[in-house]
């Protein structure tokens, strides 16, 4: 009887250990690409102080947008494809733009990542829901399908 209860509370600890793997590798799959979770997801509107089409030293690679915001400057990250080819945001300096995205620490630095970009009543799609880039294609095959920007993204 010994031998009996010994083995299932092994097989309890087996058990408990299994459904805690794959919590953490579902958790893990949810947040997507650099942990983005899209219920973490915020939206900040602000002005454009600028526009950077490549990266200053030691920021991450691709575009970025610095917005002044009433709580101070903000580096939103739009990635490699987010101002270039169809579909690409058009946002200049000096505009009131609305951005969708997460808030994350990178390298030690505070950085948004844009998952829409509201501007002129116009939405870009620049991530899906799981932080991955759009292309330009992916884009223009969005905003075929919905006969926007890519709202629907």
């Amino acid at each position: 009887m010994k031998k009996l209860s010994a083995g299932l509370v092994i097989l309890a600890i087996l058990i408990v250990v299994g459904l805690r793997s794959v919590h953490a590798q579902t958790v893990a799959r949810n947040a997507g690409l650099l942990g983005y979770d899209v219920t973490k997801e915020v939206t900040i509107t602000a002005m454009v102080s600028g526009v950077l089409t490549q990266p200053a030293p030691g920021m991450i690679a691709g575009s970025h947008l610095l917005l002044a915001t009433p709580s101070g400057a903000v580096d939103a990250s739009l990635g490699r494809l987010g101002l270039r080819g169809n579909g690409a945001a058009p946002v200049s300096a000096g505009q009131q733009v609305e951005l969708t995205g997460v808030m994350k620490t990178i390298k030690g630095k505070p950085l948004f990542l844009v998952r829409t970009v509201n501007v002129g009543g116009e939405v870009y799609a620049i991530r899906n829901e799981h932080g991955v880039l759009l292309s330009p294609q992916a884009r223009e095959r969005a905003s075929q399908k919905t006969g926007k920007k890519g709202e629907s993204l």
